[in-house]
């Protein structure tokens, strides 16, 4: 069984960045895709970004507008997601996922971490 740990939440003030990364146990990693999955209070988790582990391609979602980076660190099995200006908006749990498919769809990742929260004050 994949587990997954994250870090790097916190409290930033808008504007501000914050670096989550998502480490993958060793002995299990063979999911093609890693991603980022969010949900903030009262709403449902939605998609952030992925990337392909092998090709390296990346997705984001349209809310993220070239704020955010995600990066793969192959070696480690780890991921990072970069997040520059930051809005109260973003306030959210952030999940990380791992699955054998690429994509936007939650339904394609069979391994998710505990969360992490991040908080932006205005």
């Amino acid at each position: 069984q994949v587990q997954l740990e994250e870090s790097g939440g916190g409290l930033v003030q808008a504007g501000g960045s914050l670096k989550l990364s998502c480490a993958a146990s060793r002995q299990t990693f063979s999911r093609v895709a890693m991603a980022w999955f969010r949900q903030p209070p009262g709403n449902e988790r939605e998609f952030v970004a992925a990337v392909n582990m092998e090709a390296g391609t990346t997705i984001y979602a349209d809310f993220v507008k070239g704020r955010f980076t995600i990066a793969r660190v192959n070696a480690k099995n780890s991921v990072t997601l970069q997040m520059n200006s930051l809005e109260p908006e973003d306030t959210a749990q952030y999940y990380c996922a791992a699955g054998r498919i690429w994509g936007r769809e939650s339904g394609f990742y069979d391994a998710w971490g505990q969360g992490t929260q991040v908080t932006v004050s205005s």
